[in-house]
């Protein structure tokens, strides 16, 4: 694989986090189905009934309506083959929506996360999340510290 691939596929992964820092739905929306197969597998912390594309959109949902000033940063980013892992720090104040059961606490949260990335011919087709819940809901004030 030529490094213009590789280039691609953070410029794919890079794309999707700008659009879910944007707080847009719309463009949000749009930007999961461009880039996005439509049978994604997803795995994630999250417990979750949709499926695919579904599934992207329904977790971004839930996050900026939890934490509408949600911001996730790349740390780093990494690309090989058809594989991009992406290292963020993620912020936000737990000001809106309930989130995993817990009613807003207005009290703010940054946490590690690591997604990796399969795409195909510039869609991504598998994502896999691994999320520090643990600091989130120390932070949330659900687990002491």
């Amino acid at each position: 694989m030529s490094s213009v691939q590789f280039t691609g596929n953070k410029a794919v992964c890079k794309r999707i986090l700008d659009a879910a820092n944007a707080h847009d739905e719309e463009l949000l929306s749009q930007t999961v189905d461009a880039l996005f197969d439509p049978g994604v597998r997803m795995t994630t912390p999250l417990p979750m009934q949709a499926t695919g594309v579904e599934a992207i959109k329904t977790v971004f949902t839930t996050l900026h309506r939890a934490f509408p000033d949600l911001h996730v940063k790349v740390v780093e980013m990494i690309a090989e083959g058809d594989t991009v892992v992406a290292r963020n720090i993620v912020t936000g104040t737990h000001q809106g929506d309930e989130y995993l059961g817990l009613a807003a606490t207005g009290k703010s949260v940054e946490y590690n996360e690591i997604f990796i990335f399969r795409l195909e011919y510039g869609r991504v087709t598998e994502t896999f999340g691994v999320v520090d819940l643990l600091t989130q809901m120390r932070q949330l004030g659900v687990i002491p510290s």
